[in-house]
């Protein structure tokens, strides 16, 4: 009788208190996930600042930390009619108040460095984003201990702390001027410009070169390099299929990979091969329609943590075999106008001929190894740690 009440009282005990467990062991753990989400906030801040000047002044600490709290405000989207105008809109403003905050900070740094440092600080925004959503929803179960909502947040923690590593790695490349993984359409345009070939800004940061492949004219356009930029492409497209007889318009872009496909894949296809929000993509689209102008995609495949960090060798040792895609989708061309070749994607590190694309091959292997170094060191590292923690050294 008495162990029977003395089970009972252990089961009740179980049932009250074990909910209140499992979330104190969630709790901690999803704040340490937190803490390391706003470390990485705090090295991508100082990674621009660094960049900015090896000892920035009170009044830049202050500006960069208060700038990391940007936002923009999608319009309303309840009247579709008109949405891309007001999306750029939107886009154009945001960018001007980048330039504006680069110009404050760094008024005697070169053009393309502060191209640097903007995209590197567009990074260390995102990642600031991140770290203060997963902090939002920590700090709520924390006062209404919801078991569900630990739940939901600590399921989706493995995806989030990798785009979260993945930001402060972009950051630091961007910063600096390395290759991304986006960067692979821009790379592969500025090789198919050649040796002889040279590109000239048709419109805002965006850069347009002329050649002849076989009996036919193509036209390569990218984003102006080397500085990190995206350039207005859609405008670009829109104002050249005005002036010249276009028969093909051929996007060249990094897309995302599923698991368990190999990075560096090379896929065809379709369509306007041009990532964002959109705004670009319909201009494109928009006047295909209007022309009848049958639309080319090449996309290389990487994941999207491998899209924002430094080029992988993978990614690079695929431009061959993307021109050689290129050149085969020019020959099947119908019709007697000439072809748009687009490098679609961030232009950080890649300049606008082929002999700066070289330079930037180089690049790519030396981050590539030095990223590879890094990434062993901390390996080896994390398992000192852990085999410290176990035998108590």
């Amino acid at each position: 009788m008495f162990s029977n009440i003395l089970w009972m009282i252990m089961f009740i005990v179980f049932m009250l208190f074990y909910p209140r467990l499992i979330i104190a062991q969630m709790l901690w753990k999803l704040e340490q996930a937190a803490v390391v989400m706003e470390k990485r906030t705090t090295k991508a801040k100082n990674i621009v600042l660094r960049k900015i000047s090896k000892k920035p002044g009170k009044n830049v600490k202050n500006s960069v930390k208060n700038f990391l709290e940007f936002f923009a405000i999608q319009p309303v989207t309840l009247d579709p009619y008109g949405i891309v105008k007001k999306v750029e809109h939107i886009m154009d403003m945001s960018e001007e108040r980048f330039d504006y905050f680069v110009d404050q900070v760094a008024p005697g740094m070169g053009v393309e460095q502060k191209q640097n440092i903007k995209m590197g600080m567009s990074g260390a925004v995102t990642l600031n984003s991140v770290a203060k959503v997963v902090r939002h929803f920590v700090e709520t179960v924390r006062k209404t201990k919801n078991l569900q909502m630990a739940l939901i947040l600590q399921m989706q923690l493995p995806q989030i702390e990798r785009i979260s590593k993945a930001l402060l790695s972009g950051t630091e490349a961007l910063t600096n001027g390395w290759p991304i993984g986006d960067t692979i359409g821009n790379l592969a345009a500025a090789h198919l410009v050649g040796k002889k070939g040279r590109m000239k800004e048709y419109e805002k940061d965006v850069m347009l070169s002329r050649k002849t492949v076989g009996k036919r004219t193509v036209y390569i356009m990218k984003a102006r390099g080397p500085g990190g930029r995206l350039g207005k492409i859609g405008k670009a497209v829109e104002r050249l299929v005005k002036e010249k007889k276009i028969s093909k318009i051929i996007t060249i872009d990094a897309a995302a990979k599923l698991e368990g496909e190999r990075t560096g894949t090379i896929a065809e296809g379709v369509g306007v091969a041009l990532g964002g929000i959109g705004v670009d993509r319909t201009y494109i689209e928009n006047t295909a329609v209007k022309r009848k102008i049958p639309l080319d995609s090449i996309v290389i495949k990487m994941s999207q943590e491998e899209a924002i960090q430094p080029m992988k060798k993978e990614v690079l040792t695929t431009v061959p075999y993307v021109l050689q895609r290129v050149a085969e989708r020019i020959k099947a061309t119908k019709g007697r106008g000439a072809v748009l070749v687009i490098g679609v994607g961030n232009s950080s590190g890649v300049g606008n001929n082929q002999k700066a694309a070289m330079e930037a091959d180089v690049m790519i292997k030396r981050v590539d190894r030095q990223m590879k170094i890094r990434e062993r060191k901390m390996k080896q590292k994390k398992k000192q740690s852990l085999a410290n923690l176990f035998w108590g050294n």
